[in-house]
């Protein structure tokens, strides 16, 4: 699926997924996306959610990691295979790929979501 750059962290940041994220307690080498549309409503991660990427943490076995191909940056579930990484994609063609380092950039450390308005517009972290 497809990401949008928000930008880096920053307390005060107006994204209305993030009125609750207390932004000082986040490393400072960390920068937010959001999902695009064609990750669709159903799932673990859906179309609005906003994703906080720490670029400094190691890949590690099962997580889910922003990397740079084809253009755009995209979401993957990492898998260790030995000493390597495949990376997954989380949606569209399920293909599978060794990571290369330089195409990594950041592992996903918070998710945060508006919840519709039928549950007061509360925020799910």
């Amino acid at each position: 699926m497809r990401l949008t750059y928000i930008g880096p962290v920053q307390p005060g940041h107006d994204h209305p997924a993030l009125e609750e994220l207390d932004a000082r307690r986040l490393p400072p080498n960390c920068y937010l996306v959001e999902v695009s549309d064609d990750a669709g409503v159903d799932g673990e991660i859906i179309e609005g959610d906003v994703l906080v990427i720490d670029e400094a943490r190691p890949v590690q076995h099962g997580d889910l990691v922003v990397v740079q191909g084809e253009g755009s940056l995209r979401l993957c579930r990492s898998h260790r295979v030995g000493g390597r990484v495949r990376l997954m994609r989380m949606s569209g063609p399920k293909e599978s790929f060794f990571a290369r380092q330089p195409d990594c950039r950041g592992v996903v450390v918070k998710q945060a979501r508006v919840c519709s308005e039928a549950s007061n517009g509360s925020l799910a972290l």
